[in-house]
């Protein structure tokens, strides 16, 4: 991999981790399409470098409501922890069904799944299920009214997004409006519910990189990947945030179905 693709494939990290297209999709067809092959060392260390920076990128664009969460940590016990702390217990129990899949099923996920096949696969599905979402109830709900029964159920739509092509925030926000919940409110949740997963895989990626070295070039490489999935990750959250408050999910939907179309050919015509 050389500068170029790496500033590529940061940019389609940070702007695929957060629009409804899926992230992972992009990175496997990305290295599929263009044939970048890397060390898997290097790999798994690139992986981990471009979470990261989406990563700083949420936690700086919604500083003020985790730092809010962060101080109502006393009073999580209490009988009134306050709207800050209701959120954090929403978080929690969101998280729960992608730590239960993320352990019982990673092997199978990383090893089987992450395929062009399956991706493509996976982009077709979620189009169909956001155009369900977009022509289906009212949606008057905001963040504030999300219960611990319906955070767990847009946490397993989280959890259903360690498919490559299903995307966290496809998922999430899909589920969201069927819920009764406004685009831009679903997707608000969709993201800080994004933090602990986020924190969990690259923590866990890179226990598994502390043993191996990387060299000098590679390092370089990876600062880069850092910075530009940060840089454009913080833009794609402010403007998407933006656009979801109105304007309908059909286009992503669309680009879904032409991407996963146009893998399916190639496909069928040989890589």
């Amino acid at each position: 991999m050389n500068l170029p693709a790496a500033i590529l494939l940061g940019i389609v990290q940070g702007l695929t981790e957060f629009l409804p297209v899926s992230s992972s999709a992009h990175l496997i067809l990305a290295r599929a399409f263009f044939g970048w092959e890397t060390p898997p060392e290097f790999g798994l260390a690139f992986d981990v470098a471009l979470h990261v920076g989406t990563l700083a990128a949420i936690l700086v664009f919604f500083r003020r409501e985790v730092a809010a969460m962060v101080a109502s940590v006393p009073a999580l016990f209490s009988h009134d922890p306050g709207d800050s702390g209701r959120l954090a217990w929403n978080i929690v129990f969101g998280t729960i069904p992608v730590v239960i899949v993320g352990l019982l099923f990673n092997h199978y996920i990383e090893q089987v799944l992450r395929t062009p096949r399956v991706a493509a696969s996976a982009l077709a599905l979620g189009a169909v299920a956001m155009f369900a979402a977009e022509r289906t109830g009212g949606r008057s709900r905001d963040e504030r009214s999300i219960t611990w029964p319906t955070a767990i159920l847009i946490g397993c739509a989280q959890a259903s997004a360690l498919i490559p092509g299903v995307s966290r925030s496809g998922a999430t926000i899909a589920l969201g409006m069927l819920l009764g919940f406004r685009r831009d409110a679903a997707a608000r949740f969709t993201f800080l519910l994004a933090i602990p997963a986020m924190l969990a895989a690259a923590g866990k990626e890179a226990l598994e990189l502390r043993h191996m070295p990387v060299g000098a070039a590679a390092t370089e490489l990876i600062v880069v990947g850092i910075l530009v999935s940060a840089a454009v990750g913080y833009v794609t959250i402010k403007y998407f945030l933006r656009f979801l408050a109105g304007n309908r999910l059909d286009v992503f939907a669309y680009y879904r179905v032409a991407l996963a179309a146009l893998t399916f050919v190639w496909l069928y015509l040989g890589p």
